[in-house]
């Protein structure tokens, strides 16, 4: 029997690894290439700048309380806007001074005459949207020493009772009330807004006053309140809009957009207004 060389043996493998190592050259290449070849990595997702300036509200008088906690909470949300401290009165009013030229980017109304008034003069930019209700209440100071107990007993000439002036909304609404009520009542004063009024009763500077039901809540027990019989029947509905002068109007947008959503809406629920 004939051996084969050792020297033989060795050289086998040698001259079989060539071809292999080439082979497994050229489909690494193919590799390589087709990875340059695929598809990349997704790019980032692109996201909306983040808002930023300064933002002026004009709201009404009763939104006062509420509108200061949205105003911080919408802040939160949006650290690079500083919306400046709101500026609240009666509804007529800061519509009177909207028109005239004052400065705001966003205007949340106590009705919809009030803002009516605004659009008229072609200062919003878009439509108008309701957001809240309010419905009226008697207001008494605390342990109601004049002894009120319906809307009747306010055409007692022996009370003073304070009432919001007609052309601003808490004063249209009680008149309102009143004339579905039958009751004539002579004021001792007219206030240019709901706030005024209130004041006036938990000071004891009057005996009844009419309210929104929102700001009998806010006084607590600084105040005594009676919902008169057919306050349901007489309705406020809150309107806001963004400004056509806006300094920033995708800032006013968002803080109008933020009133009308799920937070906005839960945090005026808080403060007993009702949705539209």
């Amino acid at each position: 029997m004939t051996r084969t060389p050792r020297r033989a043996l060795a050289a086998v493998p040698v001259a079989l690894a060539v071809p292999v190592a080439l082979a497994m050259l050229v489909a690494l290449a193919g590799c390589a290439g087709g990875a340059a070849d695929g598809p990349s990595e997704p790019a980032p997702v692109s996201t909306s700048p983040e808002l930023s300036g300064e933002l002026t509200v004009y709201a009404a008088a009763s939104l006062t309380a509420a509108f200061d906690e949205l105003a911080a909470e919408f802040e939160a949300a949006n650290p690079s806007v500083d919306v400046l401290p709101i500026v609240s009165d009666g509804s007529s009013t800061l519509a009177t001074q909207l028109v005239e030229g004052a400065p705001a980017d966003v205007f949340a109304s106590a009705d919809e005459r009030t803002m009516s008034t605004v659009a008229d003069a072609g200062l919003l930019d878009g439509d108008a949207e309701l957001f809240a209700t309010n419905t009226l209440r008697i207001a008494t100071p605390a342990g109601n020493p004049g002894d009120v107990s319906s809307i009747d007993d306010l055409a007692d000439p022996a009370l003073a009772v304070v009432l919001c002036a007609p052309e601003v909304p808490c004063g249209a609404a009680s008149h309102q009330l009143l004339d579905l009520s039958g009751v004539r009542v002579a004021p001792v004063s007219e206030e240019q807004n709901v706030t005024a009024v209130l004041a006036k009763v938990k000071a004891g500077e009057a005996d009844a006053g009419l309210v929104y039901a929102t700001d009998v809540a806010a006084a607590g027990d600084a105040v005594d309140s009676i919902e008169p019989e057919q306050a349901d029947q007489v309705v406020n509905r809150y309107p806001i809009a963004a400004l056509a002068g806006a300094a920033d109007s995708e800032v006013a947008a968002a803080f109008v957009a933020f009133v009308l959503g799920d937070e906005g809406r839960a945090l005026l629920a808080s403060y007993g207004f009702g949705s539209p």
